[in-house]
């Protein structure tokens, strides 16, 4: 079976081939097992007649997420093909915001793709586009009405059978309006809406908890809750991904250990002085390294003896 839902006590699983008459069924856990241990999307093996949780399947993907408040990183969605990336056609469209969901993606091992919503309220999307599709190489930044029926197809190459996305971005943004659109359902059956107020261009929260669903063409999608922060942490890879121009760069420093800030020969700010680097792309990769490095627990110690060492301040 496949997990549906986590809460704090509880799991629920769905078969392989769809929810069933019933809807998801919830299973029991062996003792000392606990629900944080799971992730909505992770494969199952179930007992038939007690539908005892015998154990967990390896994982293909895991998107997971670290707080300051936890030592324990907590499980977005495992197994997915495709990050849908969403937010809206206006203020909310924040690159800052959106290269922390790609390096994200990218450290989880799932593809990243861009989605615009509302993009029937401005006369023009595609400078919205043209600004997202820059944030990473190879890209692909899609335009559309939420509650549109042709959203369905526009997203369809990424939601055939066999095949898992998971909605992510901030509240408000459309992303419930859109499951519903791609699970066939009205309003009064899918997930609950809600709206981006005007004065801020900020969302209220209308999904609450992260949950599996049945989209047309035969793939599942995985709802969450809308995210007001993240934080990166244990995503050395992901951001090398993200700024893979910085990244390429890098070797050709006169010193191996160039910060790209001061030291003489160093080939990122040459490429910032002559035009073919944006600052502000180099500011935003300091940011987010300084943070990784800030946040990642690291190993010392001699070989065979290492300890780790937790954030530090």
């Amino acid at each position: 079976m496949r997990i549906a839902t986590v809460h704090r006590a509880r799991l629920t699983a769905v078969a392989p081939d769809g929810v069933g008459p019933d809807g998801p069924v919830r299973l029991q856990l062996q003792h000392l097992a606990s629900t944080s241990d799971y992730a909505v999307g992770d494969w199952v093996l179930v007992e038939p007649d007690t539908r005892l949780l015998v154990r967990r399947l390896d994982r293909k993907a895991l998107l997971e997420r670290h707080s300051e408040d936890s030592r324990r990183a907590q499980l977005i969605a495992a197994n997915i093909d495709t990050l849908f990336i969403v937010t809206s056609c206006n203020d909310d469209l924040n690159p800052a915001r959106l290269e922390r969901y790609l390096a994200l993606a990218n450290e989880a091992g799932t593809t990243p793709v861009i989605v615009l919503t509302k993009a029937d309220k401005v006369d023009d999307p595609a400078p919205f586009c043209a600004q997202a599709a820059e944030l990473q190489r190879g890209l692909e930044v899609v335009a559309l009405n939420a509650k549109a029926p042709d959203a369905a197809q526009i997203l369809a190459p990424w939601c055939g059978a066999g095949q898992t996305v998971a909605l992510v971005g901030s509240s408000g943004v459309g992303k419930s309006s859109l499951l519903n659109t791609l699970s066939g359902k009205s309003a009064d059956e899918g997930q609950a809406t809600g709206s981006i107020r005007e004065a801020d261009a900020k969302g209220r929260h209308t999904t609450t908890s992260r949950s599996l669903h049945p989209v047309q063409g035969g793939g599942w999608a995985i709802d969450t809750p809308g995210m007001r922060s993240l934080q990166v942490s244990h995503t050395a890879t992901g951001l090398d991904m993200l700024f893979a121009e910085i990244t390429e760069l890098a070797p050709h420093c006169r010193f191996r250990d160039c910060t790209h800030a001061h030291e003489p020969g160093c080939a990122v700010q040459a490429a910032v002085a002559d035009g073919t680097l944006d600052p502000a792309r180099l500011q935003r990769w300091r940011k987010l390294q300084d943070e990784n490095r800030a946040n990642t627990p690291v190993a010392t110690g001699p070989r065979g003896n290492k300890i780790t060492r937790g954030k530090r301040r």
